[in-house]
């Protein structure tokens, strides 16, 4: 605890703020990349300390968030199927969408409709939970970004050494880079320094945004997830947009190696490649996913019950009211958003940035309505 309050020390966070306001002559638009570190943000206040022409966008690090509604609504046709108990983080379940295209169903809703919805707190559990129900088929929904990859396949590779014919897995385990990089590349791209996730980093390595920042000449700078490391990585990125310089840097070298985790990337590749992906607020997106490699497609849930998926693409009604999309991607920000607590709050979110604990939507409803602040907390 020592440790943690030197990152959240008061005197800390204003010098670092005197630094970037000192570097700071013109007008900037920084990304942070990842959830975790928006609501940083938001609970410190840490955007209010900056200076007026510093603005930060908030991008698609929410592993809910970004979880496509075609992929949810399969996971509702699974997990009413008779004899399936379907597991799912507690983020999961009030995630909004639809179902067979007209009715807005949660897994609250699934479970009300009579079906086996539990919530559990680690893909270990669900496998744990097939064991001792041999007669039931089991799925746990992998959703994640490469920070859980590494535990979705640990946990496969638990079936595996149990020879569990009942386990299988929804997945929808998304990259970070692919993503940013379309974003980077899309023609009204506002994004001029990224702030890089650090717990994804220290599953993958540097590599990734050094070639982001190469290629796109945009400051990547990774940063870990306490209010002085994201001022320090601010303080970075400005720096070298101010000096004219495009390179990746590493705030989070604490945690954080060039090489990434040798042991999580090797049995990532084991049961995982590389696949098309879709993304909520950003479409389909090449080499942006990991799915089950064919060798171990037994345990993949769309293969299983393929029969109920729909493979046509078609934007529910539910998502011409809400604007979680554009929030994702930055070009909105929560609070400009006409339902923002009003038809769409924690009670009765209208989109998933509302649900998650990492959503955007749900850090400004929570901190911003409290004052929150970094003397506060």
């Amino acid at each position: 605890m020592q440790m943690i309050g030197e990152f959240r020390n008061p005197e800390l966070v204003k010098n670092l703020c005197r630094s970037i306001s000192r570097v700071t002559t013109q007008k900037w638009k920084i990304m942070e990349i990842c959830g975790g570190q928006t609501h940083s943000i938001l609970h410190y206040g840490l955007d209010q300390l900056l200076p007026p022409e510093i603005e930060l966008l908030h991008g698609p690090g929410c592993p809910v968030c970004v979880t496509p509604s075609q992929i949810l609504e399969l996971a509702f046709k699974i997990a009413l199927q008779k004899d399936v108990i379907f597991c799912t983080f507690a983020d999961m379940i009030r995630v909004p969408g639809e179902y067979r295209g007209s009715q807005t169903l949660d897994f609250y809703k699934v479970r009300a409709m009579g079906g086996d919805v539990r919530m559990v707190q680690s893909p270990l559990e669900a496998v744990n939970i097939a064991k001792n129900n041999p007669e039931k088929e089991v799925v746990f929904f992998a959703v994640g970004f490469e920070t859980t990859t590494p535990v979705n396949a640990l946990a496969v590779n638990e079936a595996e050494k149990l020879g569990l014919s009942n386990m299988f897995f929804l997945v929808s385990q998304v990259l970070v880079p692919p993503a940013l990089e379309a974003l980077l590349g899309s023609p009204d791209n506002q994004i001029q320094g990224v702030l890089a996730a650090g717990h994804v980093c220290s599953i993958m390595g540097t590599k990734p945004y050094v070639d982001l920042a190469e290629k796109y000449q945009v400051p990547c700078v990774i940063t870990g997830f306490e209010p002085t490391d994201l001022l320090q990585g601010i303080y970075l990125c400005i720096k070298q947009m101010e000096d004219g310089r495009s390179e990746m840097e590493n705030q989070y070298s604490r945690v954080v190696k060039s090489d990434g985790n040798f042991k999580a990337q090797e049995l990532m590749q084991k049961y995982f490649q590389v696949k098309e992906q879709g993304w909520r607020g950003l479409g389909r997106i090449a080499d942006s996913g990991y799915g089950f490699r064919n060798e171990y497609a037994h345990f993949d849930a769309e293969v299983k019950y393929q029969k109920l998926y729909e493979s046509e693409t078609r934007t529910p009604s539910c998502e011409f009211v809400c604007r979680s999309g554009e929030v994702l991607v930055g070009r909105l920000k929560p609070t400009d958003c006409e339902h923002f607590g009003k038809i769409c709050n924690p009670s009765s979110p209208l989109g998933p940035t509302m649900v998650s604990t990492e959503g955007a939507c749900a850090a400004y409803f929570k901190y911003r309505n409290q004052g929150r602040g970094i003397n506060e907390a």
